[in-house]
């Protein structure tokens, strides 16, 4: 390879490089968060992970929370905790083990759903506006490779 191409590469890099380490992820949450608010939902974009993941799949332990959100447990452990205060969602102990707690949504936890989606569509309709499902598509696949190369490494 030569110099030219070899710089020519870097510098895809530098612009490749910010946006997959976080900068339109943060840019989107942003967004997400005041559309949020502008839905009357005093809710993060993080904790709406966590509701999602619930509003699918309710009554799950913090590890599988864990698990599907790609959060540490001390931060799955504050995410819940702050999802409790908020009465959107709750622990209970299992029946077979009292140490062992698994996390349902409370009835106000369920009721938001929908708004937060509506929030989470504008959102993502404001974030691809001017990109067609073909794009859309080779962002997706794109992204999943990177994903699942880096994943296979840790």
């Amino acid at each position: 390879m030569d110099h030219e191409n070899e710089n020519s590469d870097l510098i895809e890099l530098e612009y490749i490089f910010p946006i997959i380490n976080g900068k339109v992820s943060m840019a989107i949450n942003r967004k997400m968060y005041r559309n949020f608010r502008k839905h009357g939902l005093d809710i993060t974009p993080e904790q709406w992970t966590v509701l999602s993941f619930l509003w699918r799949q309710d009554g799950v332990s913090q590890q599988t929370l864990c698990d599907a959100t790609f959060k540490d447990k001390p931060s799955m452990t504050r995410l819940v905790d702050n999802l409790t205060k908020l009465e959107l969602a709750e622990r209970r102990s299992t029946p077979t083990d009292r140490r062992s707690n698994q996390i349902y949504l409370t009835e106000k936890g369920k009721s938001i759903k929908e708004k937060a989606n509506e929030a989470v569509n504008e959102t993502m309709q404001y974030a691809f506006a001017g990109i067609d499902k073909d794009g859309l598509n080779q962002v997706r696949s794109m992204l999943k490779i990177v994903f699942n190369n880096i994943q296979e490494t840790l």
